[in-house]
């Protein structure tokens, strides 16, 4: 079958979320800039200043995040497959951003020439920017996490680092104050964490340029959804490649029906289920084959354990399910199970279609009654009805 690109709203709505986030943070991060750099400038604070150079270069980073997840969502016959790596790489130009940032920091730490800057001017303005860097840092980080989207986790990484090195500021001031001048040492070490969280970025990056798998949480989760189809038997191979946040999704699919129809009919179903269940994946492709067992499973309704049959499925008290061997039509097992959902006052027929299909039957006998919900979702899901008596 065709690979499906992920078009749900659910999909679009989560780009567009994280786009804005991106966009208003090049806005926050040129705000941070400036006023830091003015406070810096106007109360000779040289550690000022360089925040204020480390949070210029966060613009470029956030501009990038921006424009990755603009492309993102783009569709290109060019790129058949997506432009969902564009986000990849906006996430390498951040980490690059972030290592030159530790680059900045630790040349001020070895080279820096100590004033004495006016603290009154320079501390409050300092305290605000740390405040608003590390309150919005969380806030990006966690819709990273809850969208999926590498370049906002990115982002959010680099406002935190921001937020260590206007650490560095707040204490220098501090100690000026007092008439210390220690901010070179913190700088060093905050040098050293800024430049292993942009290599730790850069290193990740990379993994998803170069294809790295769907994380087995995921993959496992995807295997279990797809199993639990009433047409499915098994899922024979699932792999999963990532594709900036999102996942490309490779299935070989073994099916209960020997009917082509059947099995393109069920193969839609699912890609369309996917995308509902994991937003995150961007495209999937379901390959179906089909593996027949050796008896085929037959559920009638009945008026008790040993009673007749009966043509409407939600009011049976019971169901009769028949193991019965394909090739001489031989019943070779009988089991009895209650309807859990007989005396259900709403809904009835939705509970017990949603029942039987997770007994995941080849047919079921309905008659020649097919209006109720519980007919409806059986032939939905490709399940043979029969109409004349077993």
């Amino acid at each position: 079958m065709t690979p499906h690109l992920n078009t749900s709203p659910e999909s679009r709505k989560e780009l567009a979320s994280a786009r804005k986030r991106a966009l208003f943070s090049v806005f926050l991060n040129t705000c941070l800039a400036a006023g830091k750099g003015a406070a810096g400038v106007l109360s000779g604070s040289a550690a000022l200043v360089g925040d204020a150079l480390h949070s210029a270069t966060d613009v470029l980073g956030s501009g990038a995040a921006y424009i990755g997840l603009w492309l993102a969502g783009r569709r290109h016959p060019s790129f058949p497959y997506g432009m969902y790596k564009a986000e990849t790489l906006a996430t390498v130009i951040i980490s690059v951003v972030v290592i030159l940032a530790a680059y900045e920091i630790g040349r001020f730490a070895v080279f820096g020439t100590p004033g004495i800057p006016d603290v009154a001017l320079a501390l409050p303005v300092a305290l605000a920017s740390l405040a608003v860097t590390v309150a919005f840092g969380l806030s990006q980080l966690r819709s990273g996490r809850r969208l999926g989207s590498p370049a906002l986790i990115a982002d959010a990484r680099d406002y935190l680092a921001d937020g260590l090195s206007t650490c560095v500021v707040v204490a220098g001031l501090v100690a000026a104050y007092f008439g210390l001048h220690v901010e070179r040492f913190a700088a060093a070490g905050v040098s050293l964490f800024v430049f292993w969280s942009g290599g730790s970025l850069l290193l990740k990056a990379l993994r998803e340029l170069m294809d790295a798998g769907m994380d087995q949480e995921t993959r496992l989760a995807v295997v279990r959804f797809v199993e639990s189809h009433p047409q499915v038997r098994l899922v024979e191979r699932c792999v999963g490649r990532s594709a900036g946040g999102r996942f490309i999704v490779d299935l070989d699919v073994v099916l209960r029906t020997g009917s082509h129809e059947t099995a393109d009919m069920v193969a839609d179903r699912l890609e369309e289920e996917l995308f509902q269940e994991f937003p995150r994946i961007a495209m999937v492709h379901i390959r179906t084959h089909h593996g027949h067992s050796r008896t085929l499973r037959r559920i009638t309704p009945a008026t008790g354990p040993e009673g007749e049959t009966m043509d409407r499925l939600g009011d049976a008290p019971y169901f009769r399910i028949d193991a019965v061997d394909r090739e001489t039509g031989k019943i070779t097992d009988t089991r009895v199970l209650e309807n859990p959902h007989a005396h259900a006052e709403r809904k009835r027929g939705f509970f017990v279609g949603r029942w039987l299909l997770s007994l995941k039957p080849d047919e079921v006998y309905v008659g020649k009654i097919k209006e109720s919900t519980a007919v409806l979702l059986l032939e939905e899901a490709g399940i043979k009805l029969l109409e004349k008596e077993p």
